[in-house]
């Protein structure tokens, strides 16, 4: 607990926060953490499977493209057969665990650009430039503008977040925070379409067909609503940030020696002249990307479709662009300024950044064998069944029974991470039922990605937990478990209300949700 404001000062919340951390922190480290978890769902899939636990319902198949009546049941993995598979695929559940590459290559890049000093330049200008009061919202909003480029935003722009909030003399857990909520917590909300719209939209339209054979559901669905959940979540997440997290954490000590972190921001005429030419770099490379991403037939699109978001080589590959676009113009910063003499320069800041991710992929380890034991045995899937079933009892009023799917959706997601995973349960159960209660398909979908997107930021089975760990410790090796779940919370609860209230009110008023995409059906 940290120790910056006297402790009978402390509001209620901060004292509950305060517990969160403190018992979290007494959990052992999170790789045991992880190891105990994956335990846990091996002893539990085989009560499951002894007892026959088992749910049936309508699931989209995405190998038929149709909605299919399911009995999912147990898979036991407390068998031999069960032995048999955790030994031969710990290696390839590791090696494809989705974070593990994705971290490894971008740290490539990111590695150069810390070595070559080009970063802490262009905080150094940011400062400069940016007034104080408008970095909160400013970290928040790129946060949510971030998850168009999919797993770029875990990667880059969290601990860029924490950067720059250490540069501003604020506590950078607290930037680590306050990018997390915004990538994380609003993964939904966007100003623009990405493939979370596209691919949501396509399972709505099944499930919505299954009732009326002529309805559409188009990726502009929930484009209004969205837009304005941009802003209402930047809005949420500075509020919280200001107000509870900031002050929570206090003025930053570094590695808790208790000197104050001063950021004096000056910059020599050569680091000067450096970051103007790697700027320009900067700058070329995403005109070379925006010229290569326009012709019809570029190969950055999807070759059958012709998209740039779903299933294109430019949404596929945005990790290895990230790392050419922070690579090359780093080289040239360490070059100008002198932090680069030779080709030895630059391979020992790579080595040092992927030696600063070492703790992380030994985490990784065990984080991908929990994960891909919880799939496999089919729990989450289960749990999705019987939260469904639930919903179907209740006879409560729209605004009410929308506000509980959101519930139920952001519940079933501590347990399944996968939004599309999830919806291919939900949709063809929910979408037709409430059409005949006479809400849309795209107020369905609304409500499931209020529920999905809120508590990812808690989600145990988050696959970027143990990276968002691994950041933390950067600044605080006290840091653990107990520290990020107390952190993120309040932004969990505040977006979860928040966004729900938008959404009451949006309903009231029906208003559209998206381009020809109304509140309600029929």
């Amino acid at each position: 607990m940290k120790e910056t404001v006297e402790t009978k000062k402390r509001s209620g919340l901060l004292r509950f926060l305060d517990k969160i951390e403190v018992a979290g922190n007494k959990l052992p480290a999170p790789l045991t953490i992880f190891f105990f978890l994956s335990v846990f769902v091996v002893i539990l899939s085989g009560i499951g499977a002894a007892l026959g636990w088992s749910a049936t319902g309508e699931m989209y198949n995405t190998a038929t493209g149709a909605v299919e009546e399911t009995t999912i049941t147990v898979t036991s993995l407390f068998s031999i057969s069960g032995l048999q598979y955790i030994l031969t695929s710990a290696v390839s559940n590791f090696t494809s665990y989705n974070p593990l590459g994705m971290t490894i290559v971008i740290m490539l890049g990111i590695g150069v650009a810390e070595g070559s000093g080009y970063l802490d330049g262009l905080i150094k200008k940011v400062v400069k430039v940016t007034p104080a009061w408008l970095v909160t919202p400013m970290v928040v909003f790129i946060g949510v503008m971030t998850n168009v480029a999919e797993n770029a935003g875990y990667l880059v722009f969290i601990p860029l977040a924490a950067m720059i909030f250490k540069a501003y003399g604020k506590h950078p857990l607290a930037g680590v925070a306050a990018g997390f909520a915004g990538v994380s917590g609003g993964f939904s909300a966007n100003l623009a379409i990405g493939s979370t719209d596209a691919i949501l939209s396509g399972f709505s339209t099944a499930a919505a067909q299954t009732l009326d054979p002529n309805y559409s559901v188009n990726a502009l669905g929930n484009w209004y609503f969205m837009i304005v959940s941009t802003f209402l979540i930047t809005l949420i997440g500075t509020l919280v940030t200001e107000k509870i997290i900031i002050p929570r954490l206090g003025p930053y000590k570094e590695n808790g020696d208790g000197t104050l972190v001063e950021n004096t921001g000056e910059m020599t005429a050569q680091e000067e002249k450096a970051l103007k030419v790697a700027n320009w770099v900067f700058l070329g490379i995403i005109v070379f990307y925006v010229i290569c991403c326009i012709p019809s037939n570029s190969f950055m699109r999807n070759p059958e479709t012709g998209s740039l978001i779903e299933g294109s080589t430019f949404i596929n590959s945005i990790i290895p662009l990230f790392t050419i676009l922070f690579f090359v113009p780093s080289f040239v910063y360490g070059k100008i300024c002198g932090s680069f003499k030779n080709d030895k320069d630059v391979v020992a800041a790579l080595n040092k950044s992927i030696a600063s991710v070492a703790g992380f992929i030994a985490m990784a380890f065990m984080a991908a064998q929990f994960t891909t034991y919880f799939g496999k045995t089919n729990i989450g899937r289960i749990l999705s069944f019987k939260g469904a079933e639930l919903l179907k009892s209740l006879n409560v009023n729209s605004v009410v029974l929308m506000i509980l799917f959101v519930i139920v959706a952001g519940f079933v997601n501590l347990f399944m991470a996968s939004a599309s995973a999830k919806y291919a349960i939900f949709a063809p159960v929910f979408v037709p039922m409430f059409m005949k209660l006479g809400i849309s398909p795209e107020m369905t979908q609304v409500a499931y990605r209020i529920g999905d997107s809120t508590t990812n930021i808690i989600a145990p089975v988050i696959a970027w937990i143990p990276y968002i760990l691994t950041v933390m410790k950067k600044y605080d090796k006290d840091s653990g478990w107990g520290t990020l779940v107390s952190s993120m919370l309040p932004y969990s609860m505040s977006l979860l209300v928040g966004w729900s209230v938008l959404m009451a009110v949006w309903m009231l008023l029906g208003l559209p949700l998206g381009p020809g995409a109304p509140v309600y059906y029929g």
